[in-house]
C-alpha cells in the first residue's frame, strides 16, 4: 500500500488533460462501483489500449492481488515494453467506487499495484483516478471534476444521463477515435 505522500513524491507524470482522459474512459467502459479501468496512453496521451474489470472478492485491499489483476489485463490488451531502455507509454488507472472521494487504504493498495504492474510490463506509472458519486479526482494532484461520476450513464442516443436527473448531449467522437477503440477491450 502507498500513502498519498509517497505517491506524490514518486514523480508520477501529470496528465495534460485529465478531464478528457476520464471522460473517454468512462464513455468506453461505463464503470460501475468496484470496477477498475486500466488504460495505456502513448506519449501524446492518446489511448492505445484499455481494459475494465471488476474487483474480485470482498476481502481487505491487497496490493499484490491488485497488481496481478492489473498485469493480467495489461498482458491481454498490449505487448510489454521491457526491451526499451526507458518507458515510452504510460498506464493510468481509473477506479470507480462507493464512498467519499478522499483517499482510502484501498486506493493505496491500487496505487501500489499500478506502480508495480507498470514496472513489470515496462510502462511508466501514470495517474490514479477515483470515480465516486462526488465526481472524479486524480489522487496526489488535487485535480478533479463533478462529471462524470459513478452514477453517470451513457445511453444509446448519445445523451449522458446522470443519477441526479440531468441529461446532457455527449460530444461527437473525435477523429482517430476508431483506431484507439480498435485496441480497447472491456471485460
Amino acid at each position: 500500500m502507498l500513502e498519498p505522500a509517497e505517491w506524490a513524491a514518486a514523480g508520477i507524470p501529470l496528465l495534460r488533460n485529465p478531464r478528457e482522459v476520464v471522460t473517454g474512459l468512462h464513455s468506453r467502459h461505463l464503470p460501475r462501483p468496484a470496477t477498475a479501468v486500466v488504460a495505456v496512453l502513448d506519449p501524446e496521451e492518446r489511448l492505445t489500449a484499455s481494459a475494465s474489470f471488476p474487483r474480485r472478492g470482498a476481502a481487505a485491499a491487497d496490493g499484490w492481488e491488485f497488481r496481478n489483476a492489473l498485469l493480467a489485463q495489461l498482458r491481454r490488451v498490449i505487448p510489454h515494453d521491457l526491451r526499451r531502455r526507458t518507458p515510452v507509454r504510460t498506464a493510468v488507472l481509473l477506479y470507480c467506487r462507493e464512498g467519499e472521494s478522499r483517499w482510502t487504504e484501498e486506493d493505496g493498495a491500487w496505487m501500489w499495484g499500478l506502480r508495480d504492474a507498470c514496472t513489470l510490463h515496462g510502462l511508466r506509472c501514470g495517474a490514479y483516478i477515483t470515480l465516486t458519486r462526488d465526481g472524479w479526482q486524480v489522487l496526489g494532484e488535487g485535480r478533479g471534476g463533478r462529471r462524470p461520476h459513478s452514477a453517470s450513464l451513457r445511453t444509446a442516443l448519445d445523451v449522458a444521463a446522470t443519477g441526479d436527473g440531468d441529461a446532457q448531449a455527449l460530444p461527437p467522437p473525435r477523429a482517430g477515435a476508431h483506431e484507439a477503440l480498435s485496441h480497447s477491450a472491456a471485460v
